[in-house]
């Protein structure tokens, strides 16, 4: 598939890589800020959240691109039920990997992944 993005040319897979490092950009760092300074969870060390950060994105984001779009074809229920799976997934991943509790993973998953999509509604 091909779309042109600013009289540039940008193939699928490109502009999967292109929201992979945006979402890695934008969600580690508000992980790392709702860890260590909501949650005050200091014995976490940052570079735990990073490694689980980008766990989390980098095995969600696929399932997002290339499998969720052959179940869902209609566009508001492929981003509704995608979002819900993808912080329901991250939240498992962030309570087993940090030792969070559910309710905390839930509000850095959230909070992470609103984050991104804002991200990427308007750079993309």
């Amino acid at each position: 598939m091909v779309r042109v993005v600013n009289n540039f040319v940008m193939f699928y897979e490109q502009k999967f890589l292109s929201s992979l490092l945006l979402t890695l950009i934008v969600e580690i760092p508000i992980a790392i800020l709702l860890v260590k300074s909501f949650y005050k969870q200091k014995e976490i060390k940052i570079s735990k959240i990073i490694f689980v950060g980008f766990v989390a994105s980098a095995l969600t984001l696929p399932y997002f691109w290339f499998i969720l779009p052959a179940y869902i074809t209609d566009r508001l229920l492929f981003m509704l039920y995608g979002e819900i799976i993808i912080v329901c997934i991250e939240m498992v991943i962030y309570n087993q990997l940090l030792k969070l509790k559910l309710t905390r993973s839930f509000v850095i998953s959230l909070i992470t992944n609103s984050m991104s999509i804002l991200a990427g509604l308007i750079f993309f």
